[in-house]
């Protein structure tokens, strides 16, 4: 093999290395793509849209009431879940008359349409759930079709992966998350 061909093919393959290495290191610290699956999160998310979960931010602070996160499904942890934080560690969350209320105070959901009613479910109107230290209460957006903390509990914080940041596919509804 002459030296020109060999100089080729250690190019490549150092270009190739750095590229994967490049890849691994943004999927694992980083970023990770998910596919939103399911209605849950209607009108916010859409059934089978492609969105980047930012896995950085939670590393350098606390996830926040509204952020829509991306966690470990408790019952299959194969699988991941799309959900909006609604309880944070410590606090009381209530659903009583199809609003939700947070320590007592009705929790102002902008991103809810106006009309959306909010049923208890397994958690039983009236009644108030305290959030664990380290846990959090979710919620998805299409209340009536989503498999949420009123069925499944609270969310440990270890099993959250990270926050949902950009949607990128189909490029027609590509958009930064805004919370």
């Amino acid at each position: 093999m002459s030296s020109k061909v060999s100089t080729a093919i250690i190019d490549i393959l150092q270009t190739v290395g750095l590229a994967l290495g490049i890849f691994l290191v943004v999927y694992f610290l980083l970023v990770r793509p998910h596919q939103v699956r399911g209605e849950s999160m209607y009108p916010t998310l859409h059934d089978m849209e492609y969105l980047l979960t930012d896995k950085v931010s939670y590393r350098t602070g606390d996830p926040s009431r509204g952020d829509i996160i991306v966690f470990r499904a408790p019952v299959q942890p194969v699988d991941d879940y799309i959900k909006r934080i609604i309880g944070l560690p410590g606090e009381r969350v209530m659903i009583k008359e199809g609003k939700v209320f947070i320590n007592g105070t009705v929790l102002e959901e902008p991103y809810l349409s106006s009309d959306l009613q909010t049923q208890a479910s397994t958690i039983g109107e009236g009644n108030e759930i305290k959030v664990p230290s380290g846990e959090y209460f979710v919620m998805g957006d299409n209340r009536s079709n989503s498999t949420d903390s009123r069925r499944l509990g609270t969310i440990k914080r270890k099993k959250i992966i990270g926050r949902a940041w950009v949607t990128y596919w189909p490029p027609s509804r590509a958009r930064v998350i805004e919370y």
